[in-house]
């Protein structure tokens, strides 16, 4: 996991503290390599690129709320359908709006561990992997929408 320099042992507290409420023994790595792609975090994790964790945020262009997609490192976002699960049309979310309501600055989004709850979603796909255990997760801002998926 990559976290926000400014307040890294803040954010990694959260983190653990809310992995271990969920029951989750977990191991918090900082990267010492690039992990902006799915490839280069399975590259620096030592697992397949399906099993790295995209956290994406995106902004409802009515009520300004945050959601949270978690999608295998192999997907891209399907934008309709997911503005369809969250029932209103969905934008790139403001990088200020994020730090507010996650605590963590873009490109380093946990999925877990935010000042504030926010509706969350997750790939179907990650669960082939829930047997040998929490898949790694790499953190991005967000994913050009592919209408493919």
């Amino acid at each position: 996991m990559m976290d926000d320099k400014p307040n890294a042992s803040g954010s990694i507290a959260r983190v653990t503290g809310a992995a271990r409420a969920a029951g989750l023994d977990i191991e918090i790595r900082r990267m010492g390599a690039s992990t902006r792609t799915a490839a280069e975090a399975a590259a620096q994790c030592g697992c397949a690129v399906a099993q790295i964790v995209k956290s994406l945020i995106f902004q409802g262009e009515r009520t300004g709320r945050l959601f949270l997609f978690m999608l295998s490192g192999e997907h891209q976002l399907d934008l309709a359908k997911a503005a369809t699960l969250a029932a209103e049309p969905l934008k790139r979310a403001d990088p200020r709006h994020i730090r507010e309501v996650t605590g963590f600055a873009i490109g380093g989004v946990s999925p877990i561990g935010h000042l504030a709850a926010i509706p969350a979603f997750a790939d179907e796909a990650l669960l082939r992997f829930a047997a040998s255990g929490p898949p790694p997760v790499r953190m991005t801002r967000y994913s050009r929408p592919n209408p493919a998926h």
